[in-house]
Formats: C-alpha cells, sequence, structure tokens
C-alpha cells in the first residue's frame, strides 16, 4: 500500500532507548494518521551493542517497522539517505533515536508538510527548551549564529534531529557526510521555502551523544565553505514547460 509518511531513524548503539522510540511512534502515528499510513524505517549503523537484535525483535508487534542494516558505519547524515533512498512516502520525517525527540513533534511536522503549500519543501523543529549542558548551548548558539549569517538559511537550530521533507526533493539535495546539519540552506538552494516550528527536547536517559563540541567545530569549518560554494553555483531555471 501506499504511504503518506515514512519516518527515518539512523540509529547507532541505542539499545536502551530504541524500544520505547519504535512503541511511541506506532501509538502517536496510528492515532495521528492510521495503520497502513506510514512505515517506520530504523537504519542500524554498524552497531556494536543489541540494538539490531532490539529492532528485529520489534517487527512481529510493529508491521509498520522496516529494519534496514550498514555493512559500515557511515553515520546520521549517511544513515538517513539510506532510509530515504528505501522510503516509499512521499514525505520523509527525521529523527533522533536517543529518545529526546517527542512522536507527537514528529507527527506534527510531518503533517504540517502533508498540507502545505508546493512551494514548501521542509518544515524543520526548532527546540524551545534544550536538555543539554551549558557548554554545548554555547557552542550550538555560536555555530548556528555564524551559519545562519554566511547561508541566510533562517534557522536557529540546524541540529535538531526533527525534521520532515518532500522525499523528492531531498534527493535532489548533494549528499555529503553531516549535510543533514545543512538540510535548511540546501532545501532553499532548490528553490523551496522552509517552515520552523517549535518542538520540544527531552533529557537523554540511555546511551552517549556521538557529537562533542570540538568535532561539530571541525565539521563545521570544513563544511560551511563547502555549502556557500554550493549555493554561489545554483543556478534555477524558475520553471520548465514541455512544447
Amino acid at each position: 500500500m501506499p504511504v503518506s509518511v515514512s519516518v527515518v531513524v539512523a540509529v547507532h548503539n541505542e539499545e536502551g532507548a530504541t524500544t520505547q522510540v519504535v512503541q511511541e511512534l506506532k501509538t502517536t502515528f496510528d492515532a495521528g494518521l492510521g495503520a497502513g499510513n506510514y512505515e517506520l524505517i530504523f537504519i542500524d549503523d554498524k552497531s556494536t551493542d543489541k540494538t539490531l537484535q532490539v529492532l528485529t525483535g520489534l517487527k512481529a508487534s510493529v508491521p509498520e517497522l522496516r529494519v534496514l542494516r550498514h555493512e559500515k558505519n557511515v553515520g546520521k547524515s549517511g544513515g538517513v539517505r539510506t532510509g530515504a533512498l528505501h522510503a516509499k512516502g512521499r514525505v520523509i520525517a527525521m529523527m533522533d533515536g536517543d529518545g529526546q525527540n517527542p512522536a507527537r513533534d514528529v507527527l506534527n511536522v510531518a503533517t504540517i508538510l502533508l498540507n502545505a503549500a508546493p512551494s514548501v519543501g521542509l518544515v524543520a523543529g526548532e527546540r524551545r527548551r534544550r536538555q543539554d549542558t551549558a557548554s554545548k548551548k554555547w557552542a550550538s548558539r555560536w555555530a548556528n549564529g555564524i551559519r545562519k549569517s554566511l547561508l541566510k538559511d533562517g534557522s536557529n537550530d540546524t541540529g535538531c534531529g526533527i525534521k520532515a521533507i518532500r522525499r523528492d526533493l531531498y534527493l535532489l539535495l548533494p549528499y555529503f557526510d553531516n549535510m543533514h546539519r545543512y538540510i535548511p540552506a540546501l532545501v532553499n538552494r532548490e528553490g523551496y521555502d522552509t517552515l520552523f516550528e517549535p518542538v520540544d527536547d527531552r533529557p537523554r536517559t540511555t546511551g552517549n551523544s556521538k557529537y562533542t563540541n570540538w568535532g561539530r567545530l571541525k565539521n563545521a569549518l570544513k563544511d560551511l565553505p563547502g555549502v556557500m560554494w554550493l549555493n554561489s553555483r545554483r543556478r534555477l531555471p524558475g520553471g520548465t514547460t514541455e512544447l
């Protein structure tokens, strides 16, 4: 059956959060969209704990669940891309697999995009009460401020895992490692609009963060000039007519 929304979640060593995330998504999307109108795609990014076993064990009770397994660890952006390539829905809803993203917010951004004008390509979450250390919050504000001023993407929180994007648009975006932090800018580059929606952020109760302040800074120094170059080289035709 065709589905409206494909929820794509890349996970690495999240055995403690996986069951909660899957079950909360099923309950929320069953009530919001109805069974059979969505799918849950979890990509195990070469976990070394029991994440894969937990996911495969959930398939019997969650028929909407699809489990994909990477032979090599490629990170969040690579996992999301794998999920999008296999997705059946016309909207891709992204979220983190650590239990910090409420399923109701994922459903909300997906529903907004389903009902949005064709010019809207992305609905991105912005955390209103981020549950992180003071140093991470400071580093995030600093990095977001620089990126926003240089790329003019309008986003205050590109690190938020909750996003909904049209699948056909996502597949047009240039892929590179850590591209998930630049999706609003890349969507604008294709001539689409982005809507921003406040979302909640819960404390992490299990597992460990995959990012450090230094890691984020190092990636930003490498990636930001590249995205600026991509934006400078894009020329949009303004529409195409077949005669």
